[in-house]
């Protein structure tokens, strides 16, 4: 399965819904972007946008709640690494309250992998991130990053928007 993302105004991404009734978007914001997000395995309908290999999938993606995506650069060495790690792990943070869908998600074109979780409100990513099953999952990544990180790893959180706030 792939994944697809690309970034606009949502006046002008909802306007995707109309064109492709047969495709289920999810449409995210943050104070300074608004995503528009889709699976599949077709081609993107997206002129400009970015696609990904789906290469772990627990839970469902639904409207509403809150999406916390790691931006994760790997060399081209350490990408099998990486993709074991989170094999291994993946169970900790399916049983914590308020857990809806991770994806695991392997760009085409670039080396940034994106760990994308979904979760019913903002409180329970906060929750994940002070847990100890947290600081099991990651333990002694603060100390020195991997060399198979080229580039430091960032955090971007979005509000997945319901269906009754998008414009008509």
């Amino acid at each position: 399965m792939k994944a697809y993302m690309t970034n606009g105004t949502l006046h002008f991404l909802i306007k995707l819904v109309e064109k492709h009734t047969n495709i289920h978007f999810l449409f995210m914001n943050n104070p300074t972007s608004t995503l528009a997000y889709y699976e599949g395995e077709e081609k993107s309908v997206f002129a400009a946008g970015r696609e990904y290999h789906v290469v772990i999938k627990s839970g469902k993606m639904i409207e509403g709640g809150y999406v916390a995506m790691n931006n994760i650069p790997v060399t081209t060495e350490g990408a099998p690494i990486l993709e074991h790690q989170f094999q291994k792990r993946r169970t900790a943070i399916e049983a914590m309250p308020g857990f809806r869908a991770f994806r695991l998600l392997r760009p085409k074109k670039g080396h940034t992998y994106i760990a994308l979780t979904q979760w019913s409100s903002e409180l329970y990513i906060e929750n994940w991130m002070d847990s100890e099953e947290f600081s099991e999952v990651h333990r002694g990544q603060g100390i020195k990053q991997p060399a198979y990180f080229p580039e430091r790893p960032f955090l971007t959180r979005y509000r997945v928007l319901e269906a009754d706030e998008l414009p008509n």
